[in-house]
């Protein structure tokens, strides 16, 4: 007989669980009760503790399609199991993606005589109640697991959970099949399996939190203890630790409920709100915000609003606020979902939508959109893709409400211990009914002494002075503002060996300044530059890249935007417009953003020189309007814009980003012969490098074509112009905490989008990297033409020394002297390497991994 094959739900996800079906068997049930009985309550305590035993105790194993009940086991290393009940659901269709108008506006028409019945509601959704025809309706199975339903899928034969509209849809498809809207009735068959659109945090009940917390092991082995005690005689010590468990119960059960209730009215905060619905017949109706589902348009006002949903932009422009979700204050520009159809290339550019890889599209749940751009009269409308737990915020909160089982040493050596306290206990136990007996001790009193041996080996107050340790640590945590649900992991932060730190804003200051410019002229570097506002750079190339190139925008005229953006704007001194509300509704979506040069001072002039101050005045008309934005890409490591100086005949592109990237874009006769050698002289002082780069577009190139020209046009066969140097200085604090961490024996990792040299720098200045530690680079190449992966080692410090496996062995060996000051090595190294480099060894020297860890 063949193997079973398995089913499982989330497929090759992280949540990836295998499902077995089961039916309730009364026989198997009957026999439970009676055993229950017998055993005095303790099968179903057991029974409690084990959710997998109880079902297979209880139920048949059946086909999927016909299950009651349905068994989940993870399959990370903990292989946890779960239960959960399969309820039916009446509805006029199988899939809640259909467009079924026809059938179900002729089910509203004959359903209002007809009565059915209604489906279960569980964790405070509230589901839609609909009354449908019996000659039309469609039983549909489902379950719900962690705040997310499972509804069983015909052709996959399995359940499956339920992805809106961010599974296979192409952008092309969301323009021309889904750029509508809903009418009434759709949305209403949609909501009968998306259900509310909130994402509600349930505040468990004082007898839910009562019954979860006394029937642990440890206070059911209290009771146990207790029991046995009273027996002997031991009224005082079993008092003693009645009083300290219900202390310590009832201190953990307000401390977890008052954090369950933070949590809930953090959440609740702002998440139902009146929002504007655009109908199928191109109506505006006002809503809820828990009435929305997947497939309803929604119409963005100009004064900002907090998303219910997860949406993605079909039409202008939003400026968002998404700090509640990344912790990033810099407002992010949102632009629309580009339309295929109104490319050049057609289809060829059309791409299938996926919320994570197209955030400059995508409105997230729970951010707060300032404000928004229209043209030409034209709303700003963004399409409804997930809604409910399925959001980001929803997921986000999921994972606050079902932390993912950690695999601690300190959870194993407890569990160790615990084991062999058990095995004295066994033998005392033995030893004590041996010894009874061959002394002929009454069966009562051999029973008693037996027992209590087992109490006095494993520490009855454990639990309550464990509980009373993590009550104490919560209170402390408390004055720092931290909240925690699980209290259990407070005793797990002690054993922390390593902790990662990114760069920019964490070691470092927020803001950066700018240290000077390079400039290329003629295939060659100039002298760095300090003085940019000099009257004879302004209307330079270099300049305008500086002053353009950016995604800044006004809200409530602040100039906001991207730090590092900030900085290099401001240091042009020029000025930034941006059209009005009435002006863009005159005009087509081509109405740019204006920059232009500031009637200013100019700076002090250097040492020797004349430091009168000067004043200038450009002319007004030279101003450069910015038709075109690229965003930047953290995968790409750059951005770009397209922008015509206006009463010009032809429009510039302007890149700006990583100095090794926006070289490899430029024409390779523009780009010095030292570039490799001048950045190495910047990024080993700590300075971060940011590459300039220009040319001019086509004359046949118009406003209009330029809208829908794609990306990877733009941004090839560039001009080097070069580097702006800017210097990141280290926070106050970096130095001591590092060191603090270092004594405490607590390994520190940098992990940075910056330069790796820039980043060798900083970790030598703030100590991370001792000033006689060696750093060695590690470049991993990936298989190619036949030839197996590779690494190369080199030094920072000497570049051209190569480490060769064959002839030098670096040997590293840990030696804890002891002193405070963390490990000794015979020989200190660190490793450094980039995100490709770090792939390929993950992919193909996953040995090194453990060697270097």
């Amino acid at each position: 007989m063949g193997k079973e094959e398995k089913n499982y739900v989330n497929k090759e996800s992280e949540d990836e669980m295998e499902i077995y079906g089961y039916k309730r068997c009364v026989w198997k049930l009957l026999l439970i009760v009676v055993g229950v009985v017998c055993s005095g309550g303790s099968l179903l305590l057991l029974l409690y503790w084990m959710p997998e035993w109880s079902v297979k105790a209880t139920c048949t194993k059946t086909a999927l399609k016909e299950a009651q009940i349905v068994l989940l086991r993870t399959t990370d290393e903990f292989r946890t199991w779960f239960r959960a009940k399969v309820y039916t659901l009446l509805t006029t269709g199988m899939d809640p993606m259909e467009n079924s108008e026809s059938q179900i506006s002729k089910s509203v028409k004959n359903d209002e005589e007809l009565c059915t019945g209604q489906h279960h509601v569980e964790h405070s959704k509230k589901r839609l109640l609909r009354k449908i025809s019996e000659n039309q309706a469609l039983m549909v199975r489902y379950f719900e697991h962690r705040s997310v339903t499972y509804f069983w899928n015909n052709n996959l034969q399995n359940f499956k959970d339920l992805k809106g509209l961010t599974e296979g849809i192409s952008w092309s498809a969301i323009h021309t099949h889904y750029s509508n809207g809903l009418s009434k009735d759709l949305e209403e068959y949609r909501k009968l399996f998306f259900g509310a659109n909130e994402v509600e945090v349930e505040v468990p009940s004082v007898f839910k939190l009562l019954i979860n917390e006394v029937l642990n092991p440890f206070y059911i082995f209290q009771i146990f203890s207790i029991t046995v005690w009273s027996f002997n005689g031991y009224y005082y010590y079993g008092v003693a630790i009645i009083i300290m468990s219900i202390i310590s119960i009832v201190t953990t059960l307000h401390t977890v409920r008052k954090q369950y209730v933070m949590l809930h009215d953090m959440v609740a905060a702002h998440s139902t709100v009146r929002v504007s619905v655009c109908r199928a017949d191109n109506e505006i109706e006002e809503a809820l915000s828990t009435d929305l589902v997947p497939g309803d348009i929604l119409v963005i006002p100009s004064n900002g609003t907090i998303m219910p949903c997860d949406s993605v932009l079909l039409s202008g422009t939003c400026i968002v606020n998404e700090s509640m979700l990344t912790g990033e204050s810099v407002p992010q520009t949102k632009i629309s979902l580009p339309n295929p159809m109104k490319t050049s290339k057609g289809l060829e550019d059309d791409e299938i939508y996926c919320p994570e890889n197209h955030k400059r599209h995508t409105l997230f749940c729970g951010t707060t959109v300032i404000q928004t751009r229209f043209y030409s009269g034209e709303r700003v409308k963004a399409l409804v893709v997930r809604t409910g737990f399925s959001t980001t915020k929803g997921r986000l909160v999921r994972s606050i409400l079902y932390p993912k089982p950690t695999d601690f040493k300190l959870y194993r050596d407890a569990y160790l211990f615990l084991l062999c306290l058990v095995g004295v206990a066994a033998i005392g136990f033995l030893y004590t009914i041996i010894h009874s007996i061959l002394n002929k001790v009454i069966i009562a009193t051999i029973i008693i002494k037996s027992l209590d041996i087992i109490t006095i080996t494993v520490p009855p107050a454990l639990p309550a002075a464990m509980t009373a340790g993590i009550v104490f640590a919560q209170r402390r945590l408390k004055k720092l503002g931290i909240s925690c649900i699980s209290p259990q992991r407070i005793n797990i932060c002690g054993q922390l060996n390593l902790i990662c730190f990114d760069k920019t804003g964490t070691l470092t200051e927020e803001g950066l300044n700018i240290w000077g410019i390079q400039r290329v002229e003629d295939n060659s570097f100039l002298p760095s530059e300090h003085n940019i506002c000099r009257e004879s750079l302004v209307k330079s190339q270099f300049v305008a890249c500086m002053a353009v190139c950016h995604t800044l925008t006004r809200i409530e005229g602040k100039l906001s935007g991207d730090p590092l953006d900030l900085k290099i704007f401001e240091e042009t001194g020029w000025v930034l417009e941006e059209a009005t509300e009435e002006e863009t509704a005159l005009h087509n979506q081509i109405m740019p953003t204006v920059v232009r040069p500031s009637k200013q001072p100019l700076p002090a002039a250097e040492a020797g020189m004349d430091r009168e101050m000067e004043m200038f005045d450009l002319p007004t008309t030279y101003e450069i309007g910015i038709v075109r934005q690229f965003p930047f890409s953290s995968s790409l490591q750059r951005m770009s814009v397209v922008a015509r100086v206006l009463g010009g005949k032809q429009m510039d592109a302007y890149l700006k980003g990583a100095p090794e990237v926006i070289a490899n874009l430029c024409k390779a006769e523009t780009v010095p012969e030292c570039f490799t050698e001048v950045l190495k002289i910047y990024t080993k002082q700590g300075f971060r490098v940011i590459a300039l780069a220009h040319k001019k577009l086509g004359s046949r190139l118009t406003w209009h074509k330029v809208q829908n020209v794609s990306r990877d046009a733009i941004e090839s066969n560039m001009e080097f112009m070069g580097l702006i140097i800017m210097q990141n200085k280290l926070k106050p604090d970096t130095p001591r905490v590092l060191k603090e961490l270092r004594r405490a024996n607590i390994r520190t990792v940098m992990v940075t989008g910056d330069n790796m040299l820039t980043a060798v720098s900083v970790a030598r200045n703030c100590g991370m990297i001792l000033p006689q530690d060696e750093v060695i680079i590690a470049e991993a190449l990936p298989p190619k033409d036949g030839q197996v992966a590779q690494i190369h080692w080199l030094y920072t410090d000497n570049a051209s020394k190569h480490l060769e496996s064959a002839t030098e062995i670096i040997d590293i060996k840990m030696e804890n002297k002891g002193s405070g000051d963390g490990p000794h090595q015979k020989n200190h190294y660190h490793f450094a390497m980039d995100g490709k480099s770090f792939s390929v060894v993950t992919e193909h020297f996953q040995d090194l991994l453990s060697k270097s860890s």
